[in-house]
């Protein structure tokens, strides 16, 4: 029951809503009297219901009873303009901070900045309301030195940085509620366990504090919820009955041959995609890619140059005063045709935009729910979005999603497991944050979700490590960072290392890309290094949504100019392509085989309009070879003038599919040595091996057992050579290597030297380092998701398998040679090859 001394500020704020002419929705109204009645919890509604202010409203209110009345000055009354804050005497009440607002995204804590302010002006409360964020300008930064406003909207790297200064005890000691916004975007990175750490800490301090997480598209709540609050807590989960249909409407080809089968961006489609498009309705037009992002957007302008004013690029590589310029577009309507990547996936509130267009597989339900909450963004507002295929099979991926949807189906997400990188990082945080006394500080970690089964062992060897080093780098003065006092309380002795590690406070490691200006003129933005290594003075590529000729590389910047003419020629970056979801490739079977029973007019069987544009493939491969149930596997055996060929389609993503593609190749050859040219996509993955090699001999359900699984990838992959790419990360985080200094910041390769450094110190005399078992453990969850991984093979042993033997490749198979032959072929000369074995297999299916 709501506090009768707080209920004055539940008043005020409903007296907001009211001069607005809204209504509060009961979602809020349980949020508010949750959060009055102590509780902490997570709200999941759907985007554009107004969870921010179901999270804000209970604190605000309480904050408001605390405080002495306020007069508003002139101007910051209904409606005023003003947000400046205000100016206090010296005998007004100094600032303590009371409200903590954690958001992900940077470039969005303006606008959230000013949603927290509308009620605290138009209500003339005594609350200040400021953002702490890289961005934050240096008199803000200063005034915040000597006190903290009563409510602060920060990101986990600045809050990381707060948490640093000796005062932090202090500074925090009040605070009374923490909201996470994008709880499902932080939940599964290192960014979400380093404030999992950061919150643990906080209520350390203030143990009445309450914390409400935002998410709007998560499968299990119920653990997000406790990853959220900590292990001490038990979460309320506020979902509310505020359902937003989600309209899914899917662009066909005019004729179902114009659609390829294989290796296309969607070009295709583009004549059918600008057919639907209106240039006067506000639109975000979604790709997977940022070099799909760059084509689309180059073509759009090519076919339609007079709607150039209102098109715009948007991509994580863009450089961000031209992201600025792009998101201001968006909101104030000047810009209403957007080609964007996931850089816009979250954040900013564009209520201006209609419709939404997914170029390709989304790839998960979750992603397209988010991408589709992008439209109509306000409450009971119905979602829509129109997804474009890039190729038939794509169709049954969509087709998957969508009855996904239906269902109400979304994939789940789990927490980061014990990153000891990330603990070693937060240790010298707290070190320098007035310090820690191990005992305690070990109980109070083990309260996050990601380190609820840290063994102590574990964590005195990560203790070890910040203050001295290690067993390996004891010798090295600049691995002492933490001293044990003689009073027990672990700190920072040196003013050198605090000012190093607060540099590099942070879980997110910057790719090895190197930034592209114009010669004499502005920023356009970064490419990776690689990419820029193969360019040639002259050579002409399309970057920023401008075609740009390539000039020079000096000091690590790529120089340009202005290019002629046109060119398809795109940057390439690394870690773009995303791979089916485990729900969506457990959709496809079913989509699959439902397909099929619709071929042979099943009258029980249900069809969809994308089912029913690729009934020509699924006759097709039928034909072939075989369509296989959703809990059978299909195998498809063939020779060629290039080899013997072994097909297997379990459709459980790239990733995993190169990863059982390697163990099964290693499995293989240890039972008849060759040598095996391995492809995965997202359906299944192919060997190809010297003619005559007996797969059918050899092959069984045996090649996918669990057993001895980890010691086979390891041999499957070369697993050192993974392990310490993925150490540079490892080493960043955990303070093993800086890459900021004062004034003189060291590149990605000089990261990656240090880096490799240490990694081979480590595995030559101290081979049991838990770092390296943590980068080895990374390599193996991100390059093949060893996780979901054992879970598709247990799957494969226990599925029922159709083997079939074709005379030539099938529909399914023929993607995986075309990935193949993309590294060797042409587009045209891939292109033409394509065409005819889809000329082939549309005649098999006519005749099927």
């Amino acid at each position: 029951m709501t506090d009768v001394l707080i209920q004055p500020g539940i008043e005020k704020f409903e007296a907001f809503f009211a001069r607005r002419g809204w209504a509060p929705f009961p979602f809020q109204r349980e949020a508010w009297d949750a959060y009055l009645a102590g509780r902490s919890g997570l709200i999941t509604v759907p985007t554009g219901a107004g969870k921010t202010y179901a999270a804000y409203g209970g604190p605000l209110a309480e904050l408001a009873s605390t405080l002495p009345p306020h007069t508003p000055p002139s101007g910051e009354g209904q409606g005023g303009a003003s947000t400046a804050p205000r100016r206090r005497t010296p005998k007004s009440r100094p600032r303590t901070l009371r409200v903590l607002y954690i958001t992900p995204l940077r470039a969005v804590s303006r606008d959230i900045e000013l949603a927290l302010k509308l009620p605290v002006l138009e209500l003339g409360l005594p609350i200040e309301v400021e953002s702490r964020t890289g961005d934050t300008s240096s008199a803000v930064r200063t005034r915040q030195r000597t006190s903290l406003p009563e409510v602060l909207i920060t990101t986990p790297e600045s809050l990381s940085l707060l948490l640093s200064h000796a005062d932090a005890p202090a500074r925090f000691g009040q605070v009374r509620a923490i909201i996470i916004d994008e709880w499902h975007e932080l939940l599964t990175s290192k960014r979400g366990t380093q404030v999992e750490l950061a919150l643990a800490r906080i209520r350390g301090w203030s143990p009445a504090v309450r914390t409400w997480a935002l998410s709007a598209t998560i499968g299990n709540i119920a653990d997000a919820a406790r990853a959220a609050v900590g292990a001490l807590d038990d979460p309320v989960i506020i979902s509310g009955d505020m359902a937003r249909p989600v309209e899914i409407e899917t662009v066909l080809p005019s004729e179902p041959r114009q659609l390829p089968w294989a290796g296309h961006l969607g070009m295709r489609m583009l004549p059918r995609v600008l057919e639907s498009l209106d240039p006067e309705r506000s639109t975000l037009i979604f790709v997977n890619t940022r070099s799909q992002a760059e084509l689309w957007h180059g073509a759009i302008l090519i076919t339609r140059p007079e709607w150039a004013p209102v098109v715009a690029l948007h991509h994580g590589s863009s450089d961000r005063a031209e992201r600025e310029r792009v998101e201001a577009g968006l909101k104030n309507g000047s810009l209403r045709l957007v080609v964007a990547t996931s850089s816009l996936d979250l954040g900013v509130d564009f209520s201006p935009v209609e419709r939404v267009y997914q170029i390709g597989s989304p790839k998960g339900i979750a992603r397209l729910l988010q991408r589709a909450g992008r439209s109509g963004h306000r409450p009971g507002e119905p979602c829509r979005i129109v997804c474009v295929p890039t190729h038939a099979m794509e169709l049954v991926e969509i087709a998957a999603v969508r009855d996904a949807v239906a269902r109400g189906s979304i994939e789940p997400r789990a927490v980061q497991p014990r990153p000891l990188d990330v603990l070693a990082q937060h240790m010298v945080t707290c070190a320098l944050g007035g310090g820690f006394r191990p005992d305690a500080f070990f109980a109070e970690v083990r309260t996050t979700a990601g380190y609820a089964d840290l063994t102590r062992e574990d964590f005195d060897w990560t203790l070890d490590l910040v203050t001295r080093g290690g067993s390996t780098l004891a010798a090295y003065p600049e691995f002492h960072k933490v001293a044990l006092g003689p009073d027990g309380v672990a700190r920072v002795e040196s003013k050198r290392i605090g000012q190093l590690h607060r540099l590099n406070i942070g879980t997110i490691t910057s790719e090895a890309t190197v930034p592209v200006r114009y010669v004499g003129g502005r920023s356009l933005g970064s490419i990776e290094e690689n990419f820029v290594a193969w360019l040639r003075p002259g050579q002409k590529f399309m970057f920023a949504g401008k075609v740009v000729e390539f000039v020079r590389l000096h000091d690590l910047i790529a120089y340009v100019r202005p290019g002629k003419g046109k060119t398809n020629f795109t940057p390439h970056w690394a870690g773009t392509r995303l791979p089916i979801s485990e729900s969506l490739g457990r959709g496809v079977r079913e989509m699959l085989e439902r397909a099929h029973a619709a071929n042979h007019r099943d009258e029980h069987a249900e069809t969809s309009v994308e089912l029913g544009a690729v009934a020509r493939l699924v006759r097709a491969q039928a034909a072939l070879s075989a369509v296989p149930a959703s809990d059978q596997v299909l195998v498809e055996m063939l020779e060629t003038r290039e080899g013997s060929h072994l097909f297997v389609f379990p459709f459980d993503g790239r990733l995993v599919h190169a990863g059982i593609a390697s163990i099964v190749a290693l499995r293989l050859g240890k039972r008849e040595p060759t040598t095996f040219t391995v492809t995965a996509n997202d359906y299944g993955f192919e060997l190809l091996a010297e003619s005559g090699y007996p797969f059918a001999g050899l092959f069984g359900p045996g090649l996918f057992s669990t057993d001895n699984l980890a010691e086979d990838a390891e041999q499957s992959v070369n697993l050192s050579e993974l392990a310490k790419s993925q150490f540079r990360e490892v080493a960043r985080v955990s303070g093993l290597v800086f890459q900021s200094y004062p004034g003189a910041p060291k590149s990605a390769r000089q990261l990656g030297a240090s880096s490799s450094l240490i990694f081979d110190v480590f595995e030559q005399f101290d081979p049991g380092n838990l770092l390296l078992f943590q980068a080895r453990r990374e390599v193996l969850e991100r390059q093949f998701e060893r996780t979901r991984m054992a879970r598709t093979l247990s799957r494969l042993g226990a599925a029922g398998l159709v083997i079939s033997r074709p005379e030539r490749p099938t529909p399914l198979a023929f993607p995986l040679i075309a990935d193949r032959f993309g590294t060797t072929l042409s587009h045209g000369s891939l292109a033409e090859r394509i065409d005819k074995m889809q000329q082939l297999w549309d005649r098999e299916g006519a005749d099927a």
